[in-house]
């Protein structure tokens, strides 16, 4: 059983399957914290964009998880300050989360498609590598 769990979402369908798993793994005396992390758009796209005013619409996909998210936690009665949306890179951003919490597991989601990430999704294995915690992968995708 573990005390703090960090349920990290995309914020997609398999989200809720991913947060199932945390809260059967957390169980009731446990706090589980949510995070979604918003990559920086000039990151998310191998395009030119500046046409686009980037601020303007970083903003607007920052505004559009936390609400989103904030939604998710209140369905779950998650308190508001263990709900995070953040912005970066999600692996070390939800590491270095994972230890300013000091969480005792960290759940997210994987879709494995080739190689390693058979195994594990590309953000779950990067969130693996250097965690100071437990790290659970919840399978999602097509085969569910």
């Amino acid at each position: 059983m573990y005390n703090t769990v960090l349920v990290a979402v995309d914020l997609s369908e398999d989200s809720k399957k991913v947060i199932k798993t945390a809260a059967d793994l957390a169980g009731e005396s446990s706090k589980l914290h949510l995070v979604h992390v918003v990559e920086p758009v000039a990151a998310a796209y191998s395009m030119d964009i500046y046409a686009v005013n980037v601020s303007e619409l970083q903003q607007e996909a920052i505004k559009f998880a936390e609400q989103k998210l904030e939604k998710i936690g209140q369905e779950l009665a998650i308190e508001p300050d263990r709900v995070h949306t953040l912005l970066g890179a999600p692996a070390p951003e939800i590491r270095n989360l994972a230890n300013e919490l000091g969480v005792d597991a960290i759940v997210i989601g994987s879709h494995g498609h080739s190689g390693w990430k058979i195994l594990l999704g590309s953000t779950a294995i990067k969130v693996l590598h250097g965690s100071t915690c437990d790290v659970m992968t919840v399978h999602v995708g097509k085969d569910d």
